[in-house]
């Protein structure tokens, strides 16, 4: 019989939206990664790394060119003070990341606060360490931190707190006032911030990405959590690191190395070159993605779905209560977009524990060619009349 922890768990519905949309040949705007070549110096990069023999063993923690680059781009871009030896911790995906961290820090009973709607793999995270989960939700339209909700989630039992921003899957980007609600509680009730940070590049209308370990005192207390993934088009590579005080550092990689030993050694020798990337490619990336957003904000209006334009990263969150699809269930209503359609999306709820949330609600995610966004809308304006017709037969 399967272990009592995974009784509350089923297996990533991200995912077999993304089987089932190649089952049914659908354009898949459930799963987010792009259709779109890697850039082809790290491409370069990679090979060169493989037959230069990078193909062995790393240390434990991470190839040390790859954790001196990721410190410099830190102190660079944030000015955190950031010791490649010490604090520094490359790990295979931000998943791992944060399951080695909390592993790391929780101890059976303690409390890890969730802001949902969440990213689905935070929530078995905190399981897995043995944890109790206590969730505070964000609500739409808005999806803003409210203050006294957040601190009614905290009391003497609370170790830590998950925050992701730019955030998945609303695009929300906290602002500095509800990030400052965040370190203060923390300070306040001695929690760990363990943040999720991999869409730090990916900003909108002249937005700036603001860590939470760069507020007073926060520094000490803050594992931050990043990832190459998305900004680099590399979500088949798998490399993500951990930021942390010593302490923390030498517990999450302890687990690490028992866990995954190390990240693929080629790719992160080869990941070097993508840290020094010059500033234009960044400024070229949020360009090439405002582009994204702005016809997939056009798709969702032009279709009948009801969305704020995201903030940050490459989702958005839509109402499909205009389409004319009969009731608000977010499961039934994504299988049939993918299966009668041919475009998936991932049901709303599925990114909540509470009840009820999330119903009404889809995900779709844009980090995808333009040509590829313009078939989804020609299938989107060409099926959806069939959900209006259904909503007539029911």
């Amino acid at each position: 019989m399967p272990a009592d922890r995974l009784a509350t768990m089923t297996e990533s519905l991200i995912r077999e939206m993304t089987r089932i949309a190649i089952a049914h040949d659908a354009i898949n705007l459930s799963q987010g990664f792009p259709d779109f070549p890697t850039p082809a110096a790290l491409k370069q990069a990679a090979v060169d790394a493989i037959l230069g023999d990078h193909n062995q063993y790393a240390v434990t923690w991470g190839s040390r060119a790859l954790r001196e680059a990721i410190a410099a781009k830190l102190g660079a871009w944030y000015n955190l003070d950031v010791d490649a030896e010490r604090h520094v911790t490359i790990t295979v995906g931000v998943t791992e990341a944060i399951v080695v961290t909390l592993m790391a820090l929780i101890n059976p009973g303690d409390e890890v606060v969730i802001i949902e709607p969440f990213h689905e793999n935070f929530y078995p995270a905190v399981v897995f360490a043995g944890g109790t989960p206590v969730f505070v939700p964000l609500e739409p339209p808005a999806f803003r931190l409210d203050a006294d909700r957040l601190r009614a989630a905290f009391g003497p039992r609370t170790r830590a707190i998950i925050l992701n921003t730019p955030h998945n899957p609303t695009g929300r980007v906290f602002s500095r006032e509800e990030l400052q609600i965040v370190a203060d509680l923390c300070q306040e009730f001695d929690t760990i911030a363990v943040t999720d940070e991999i869409y730090e590049h990916i900003l909108y209308d002249g937005r700036q990405h603001i860590p939470l370990a760069t507020l007073p005192g926060m520094a000490e207390r803050t594992v931050t959590c990043g990832g190459l993934s998305k900004t680099y088009a590399i979500t088949g590579w798998r490399l993500a690191y951990t930021v942390a005080p010593a302490s923390i550092s030498n517990a999450i990689r302890t687990v690490h190395d028992f866990t995954t030993i190390c990240a693929p050694t080629p790719l992160q020798e080869a990941a070097v070159t993508a840290i020094h990337f010059p500033p234009e490619y960044y400024a070229q990336l949020q360009a090439d993605y405002h582009v994204r957003r702005d016809k997939m904000m056009g798709i969702l209006a032009d279709t009948g779905f009801g969305a704020a334009p995201p903030q940050g990263a490459y989702y958005v969150m839509a109402d499909f209560g205009g389409v004319g699809f009969p009731g608000d269930d977010d499961h039934a209503f994504a299988l049939w977009l993918t299966k009668e359609v041919g475009v998936a999306v991932v049901p709303g709820s599925s990114f909540y524990r509470t009840p009820g949330m999330g119903r009404g609600l889809v995900r779709f995610a844009f980090p995808k060619k333009l040509a590829t966004l313009d078939a989804a809308h020609d299938r989107l304006k060409a099926g959806l009349p069939k959900a209006r017709a259904l909503s007539t037969t029911t």
